[in-house]
C-alpha cells in the first residue's frame, strides 16, 4: 500500500500534465490563405481537432499579411495564421506550437518556411529535418528543430 500511494499521486500528476499543452492552445485562430490552397485547409481541420475554432480568410492578399505581421524576407510558406498574441507561418508541427504557447517568448510568432512534406496538411512521410524559426520584428532567430 505504501507503494501504491506515490505511484498513484505521479500517474496523477503525469495525466494532468499530458492535458495541459492542449489547454495551453487559444480556443480560436484566423488563417489566411490563397482560395485554392487544400493543405492549408487541411491544416486547418488539423488544428481545429487540437480543440482550436479556425476562421478561415482567403479574399485578401496573403502578401500584404504577411508584411503586417512581421514575417521575414524569405521564410513565407502557403498560410499564415494569427491565433492569440502569435503568429504561425505555415505548416508548423503541432509540437512548436504547443511549445510557443506554453512557454509563451518574447516573440511575434513562429515559422516553417516552404510546405515540407509530412507536416500538418502535406501528405507524405517526412524526410527531413523541419528546422522551426522564431521571429521579432521581421528578423529571425532558430526556435527548433523537430
Amino acid at each position: 500500500m505504501k507503494r501504491l500511494v506515490p505511484t498513484l499521486l505521479v500517474s496523477s500528476a503525469l495525466l494532468i500534465g499530458a492535458g495541459t499543452a492542449q489547454a495551453a492552445l487559444p480556443d480560436a485562430a484566423t488563417l489566411y490563405k490563397n482560395p485554392q490552397c487544400g493543405c492549408c485547409d487541411e491544416y486547418a481541420r488539423q488544428l481545429e481537432a487540437l480543440g482550436v475554432e479556425v476562421a478561415i480568410v482567403d479574399d485578401v492578399p496573403i502578401g500584404q499579411v504577411k508584411e503586417r505581421v512581421g514575417l521575414p524576407y524569405g521564410l513565407g510558406s502557403c498560410h499564415t495564421i494569427e491565433m492569440g498574441e502569435y503568429v504561425i507561418e505555415g505548416h508548423v508541427p503541432f509540437a512548436a506550437v504547443e511549445r510557443l504557447f506554453e512557454e509563451q517568448p518574447d516573440t511575434d510568432g513562429i515559422g516553417l518556411a516552404g510546405m515540407p512534406i509530412g507536416t500538418p496538411g502535406m501528405p507524405g512521410p517526412k524526410q527531413d529535418d523541419w528546422n522551426v524559426y522564431q521571429f521579432r520584428a521581421g528578423e529571425a532567430q532558430p526556435y527548433m528543430t523537430l
